[in-house]
């Protein structure tokens, strides 16, 4: 379970602290009014595995799941 997650919150960013790429797109998903959980993997790394499942193995940030859309490091990471 996810703790503060906004109940209409239909986008999940996975982030590493110190990503100017994750800190990029929090900051344009605040702008846009989405609500989003964030999970940092720094802070959580027991979620590194379901990433890695989502990017196919690769080791990269910011990962932006929303429905069955997966954007993987869509403006670098």
């Amino acid at each position: 379970m996810l703790p503060d997650v906004p109940m209409n919150a239909k986008i999940t960013l996975y982030t590493k602290t110190g990503c100017p790429y994750c800190a990029a797109k929090r900051k344009d998903l605040n702008e846009k009014n989405l609500p989003f959980v964030e999970i940092n993997l720094t802070e959580r790394p027991e979620m590194i595995p379901e990433v890695l499942k989502l990017t196919g193995g690769e080791r990269v940030v910011p990962v932006i799941v929303e429905g069955k859309n997966v954007s993987i490091a869509p403006e670098g990471g």
